[in-house]
Order: C-alpha cells, then structure tokens, then sequence
C-alpha cells in the first residue's frame, strides 16, 4: 500500500538508510562506502554515524575504522514476541471482520508441526461458530494450515506432506499441487475436513522471508452461505482482513 508522504524527518531517514544498508552487507563497511551505498556524501553521514555509534546501533572498528551493525536491534527486536505483535495488530481488523460478516473469526500460526490458534473474536450474533484460542489442529486438514503452507517452499511443504501417516506418493503430489493452486491468491474457501456443515475462508497473513506466517479465517455454517455471491463476499472480507494486519505489522 502507497502512502503519500505528508512529513519528512531527514535525520531520521538518513539514519534509517545507513542501518537497513548496514543490514544487507556480510562485511564492516568504511564510511565512503556506507555513503555511495546510500547515495549520500561521507560529509553527509558522518554526524548520523557518530550519534549511531554512540546510541549503540553500529559498532566502530579501532583498527580499520569501518562499522558495522551491533546486536542492539536484534535485541530490541526479541524484547517482543512475534505473536504478541500479531495478535496485537490482528485485534481492529479482526473485530471488524466479524461486524461486517456476523460470523467469528480466529488467527492461526505454524506450531511444531500444527496449526495453532492464537487469537479469536466472537461473532456480533446469538449463535455462531467460534474456534477456542489454543486449540490445535492437524495442519493438512485445515484451510488455514494450507493457505500458510502455500506460501513456503517446495522442501517446507514436503516436510509437512510426509508427516501425515496413510498418504501414498501420489497423495503427497496431489497435495503439492493443490498448494500449488493456492500459492497466487493466498486465499481458500472450501468445505471444512473437520467439522460437517461447515465451511471455512482463510487468508494469508504475513511475509515468509521474516518467518512471520499466518492465517485469518472464517468458520462458518455451510446453510448460512447458500449462494456464491455470499461465499466471496465472505472471502474478500478475510482478504481485506488480512491486508489490514499486514499493514499494521509493517508488511
């Protein structure tokens, strides 16, 4: 999503490029470099360099004089649990989805193997489905588990396949390509393997380069959603959902 810039911070962005150019190198950089990295004069970065070393963002070397990332981010990062961060982002839009569906709503991420539900929002109506926050469901066998796992790698996903006692060769093709078919549009509606008369949409939340992966879903009575206008109804309002979640997690 593309937003206009209605301020700028220039001390802040410059800040920012040297720290998310220091991220991308594998070696201490010296301050000419860091600066032609960033498209900017050494004379430019030199005061943002000092005041990073001294906040402790980039370490100096004494003998080369290059610099490079410290620990300090990564330590800030891991102060928050990914989770948290999730479910914290995932509250508004998730609240909203129900309002506007009448049906409950849950979140789910990969655990050990399993889908795991980590947060859920009850439906505005006096009778609905509503997944418990903690319940753990094969992976396979869920929408959401297969809307996540056809945003991994082929070896991710096989690893998963093979898991499942009973599946033949064919079967673990099968999967693969349903997967496959899933991958473009990150989304799922179909009937639930778990639950008769129910019919489950999920979307994918998250960026798999960050390890950051998860569903937003809808459990809902398959007699509430007669028409196919009302299935995609329904499945573009998780996909809105979980377009809202991304942009609360920075995505």
């Amino acid at each position: 999503m593309n937003k206009s810039v209605k301020y700028s911070a220039p001390a802040l962005e410059k800040g920012l490029e040297i720290l998310e150019f220091l991220s991308a190198e594998n070696s201490p950089l010296s301050q000419s470099e860091i600066a032609n990295g960033v498209s900017r004069s050494s004379n430019e970065i030199y005061r943002m360099l000092v005041s990073l070393e001294n906040r402790g963002y980039i370490i100096r070397d004494d003998v080369s004089g290059k610099y490079s990332l410290s620990l300090k981010l990564f330590t800030l990062s891991r102060t928050h649990s990914p989770v948290e961060q999730l479910r914290f982002a995932a509250q508004i839009p998730m609240l909203e989805l129900a309002q506007q569906v009448g049906h409950a709503c849950h979140l789910s991420v990969l655990y050990d193997g399993q889908l795991l539900v980590v947060s859920q929002v009850k439906s505005p109506t006096p009778v609905s489905l509503s997944i418990a926050e903690g319940t753990l469901f094969p992976l396979l066998s869920t929408v959401s588990g297969r809307v996540i796992l056809s945003q991994l790698s082929h070896k991710e996903q096989l690893k998963h396949i093979v898991k499942v006692t009973g599946l033949e060769a064919a079967d673990h093709e099968n999967m693969l390509s349903q997967l496959e078919n899933v991958k473009s549009t990150k989304k799922l509606l179909c009937e639930s393997e778990l639950t008769l008369g129910v019919t489950d949409c999920a979307s994918f939340v998250g960026k798999t380069e960050s390890g950051l992966v998860a569903a937003v879903a809808v459990s809902a009575l398959s007699s509430a959603l007669i028409k196919d206008v009302e299935k995609e109804a329904l499945l573009s309002a998780v996909e809105v959902a979980a377009e809202k979640i991304n942009v609360s997690l920075g995505l």
